[in-house]
């Protein structure tokens, strides 16, 4: 019988498992794929837009050489700190399921059976791309994810967003020697990084990056797409499409544990701001998870105090019973 069972070996499921281990309660924490699996799936190049003392947990210090780190310093750092505190933690091993049973719950997994008193949710929203649902989505071509901008050297792509992650793959693949088209709905660019939007903006200005503003794709083909524009529809050559159309929490598994959404679109988890704890008695949620759809609101900086809420609600409550 595990005190708690943490969902999710992601920085906010690790600064769970700190906080659990420190106030010297039996826990595990999950993880269905490997350590921190969201941020191994970053870009290869890829530059956090916080410092490193933002993305540090459990008051462990997180130094890079520049100030802004980047993925492989967050991917060691990270491992450091399971390593150096001697988290316990299982990878690969998925769950699949949460039964209430008395006074604890019994967790499936892919590998095992667990009972718990506390569970806590700390899963990310990396792995469901939102999608386009237009004809050829499902082609090969179609990638939701970017790791390295070589692969795409002579390619004609085309980049849907108009966000951070879209900037950078445009960026990126064109320094690489890749014919770049961008598709954005709106009609200006959206949330991105300081030091890249200028750079972004220059790269359109000059045409070395075409944009089509306030537009979106109809159609994909194998060697071509169709582009709905402000003045009619077009048709340009492309080899692959590059969808950084955001992604989306796994929805449909925190409503087979029971815990409710909002019904509107953006599905808000229900859970007490003060406590983290769901409809669902001792059933927790922290990380980026909390916000439903929304997810821009919760980030490693300032979803790494839902550990410390979480810890010292269990505590209050062994306290008063």
């Amino acid at each position: 019988m595990l005190d708690i069972l943490i969902i999710g070996a992601g920085p906010i499921g690790l600064a769970c498992g700190l906080e659990a281990k420190k106030a010297g309660y039996s826990y595990l924490i999950v993880e269905k794929g490997c350590l921190v699996n969201s941020l191994y799936k970053y870009p290869l190049n890829m530059t956090f837009f916080s410092t490193s003392d933002r993305l540090e947990i459990g008051g462990i210090p997180f130094a890079s050489i520049q100030a802004k780190p980047n993925r492989p310093e967050a991917l060691e750092y990270y491992r450091r700190v399971a390593d150096s505190q001697g988290l316990n933690i299982n990878l690969f091993e998925e769950v699949t399921a949460l039964e209430p049973v008395q006074d604890y719950y019994q967790v499936q997994t892919s590998k095992a059976v667990y009972q718990a008193r506390h569970v806590i949710i700390a899963i990310g929203f990396y792995d469901a791309p939102n999608l386009l649902d237009i004809p050829g989505e499902d082609l090969p071509k179609v990638r939701h994810y970017y790791f390295d901008p070589h692969f795409y050297y002579k390619q004609k792509i085309v980049v849907i967003g108009a966000n951070n992650s879209a900037a950078d793959v445009a960026l990126e693949t064109f320094r690489k020697g890749a014919d770049v088209t961008m598709i954005i709905r709106e009609a200006e660019l959206g949330r991105i990084k300081y030091w890249t939007k200028p750079d972004l903006e220059n790269r359109i200005a000059e045409g070395s990056i075409k944009a089509y503003f306030q537009s979106h794709l109809t159609a994909i083909r194998e060697n071509e797409v169709d582009i709905q524009t402000p003045t009619g529809q077009i048709t340009i050559p492309n080899n692959y499409v590059l969808a950084m159309t955001g992604y989306q929490p796994q929805f449909g598994l925190l409503q087979k544990f029971g815990i409710n959404l909002s019904p509107d679109f953006k599905r808000h988890p229900q859970y007490h701001p003060e406590t983290m704890e769901t409809n669902l008695e001792n059933v927790f949620l922290a990380g980026v998870i909390c916000g439903g759809m929304d997810t821009h609101i919760w980030f490693i900086e300032n979803s790494r105090e839902h550990a410390v809420k979480i810890i010292r609600h269990i505590q209050e409550q062994t306290r008063v019973v």
